[in-house]
């Protein structure tokens, strides 16, 4: 497996992976009506960096890190991770995390904060804990789900330094 910083040639790539989930409406707090132009702008803006997971050139995931605030608080990164529907359960989020996290020692960053992860996203909590992440805060019914009504999201986090 590759990770990579993303060209203007993934696009249409990452669109596939990117669209169906905010489409879902599931996970991320992003409009699920988003038009693809601007969930690529999204996923892709300036002040984040983006990266993608290729296996035999073929885009299976794809990941962004920026700072989670500016002035005093961007010592903290942030990151979002989607894998392609097709490529789960092959290591491709766990290896989008730790690339993330050793990128994040390498740039600076003193730790990552995942700001809003929906608890019903059992997965990636999962994949966060094992990753040495710990949650820090739950959000009562911050996050409306499309079957399941107003459910928690939580707040998770973990050091990065040495």
């Amino acid at each position: 497996m590759k990770i990579r910083a993303v060209t203007p040639e993934d696009h249409r790539a990452i669109g596939q992976i990117i669209m169906p989930v905010f489409r879902a409406g599931e996970t991320y707090t992003i409009d699920s009506k988003i038009s693809e132009a601007d969930a690529m702008a999204y996923w892709t803006s300036a002040e984040k960096e983006t990266f993608v997971a290729e296996i035999d050139g073929e885009v299976l995931g794809t990941y962004y890190i920026r700072p989670n605030q500016a002035g005093g608080g961007s010592h903290i990164c942030n990151c979002g991770y989607m894998t392609s529907a097709h490529a789960t359960g092959r290591g491709i989020a766990s290896a989008m995390c730790e690339h993330s996290i050793e990128y994040a020692k390498s740039a600076g960053f003193k730790g990552m904060q995942y700001n809003f992860v929906v608890d019903k996203n059992i997965g990636a909590i999962r994949l966060w804990k094992k990753f040495g992440f710990d949650v820090v805060g739950r959000l009562p019914e911050a996050f409306h789900h499309p079957s399941d009504g107003y459910i928690d999201a939580l707040v998770m986090y973990r050091s990065i330094l040495s």
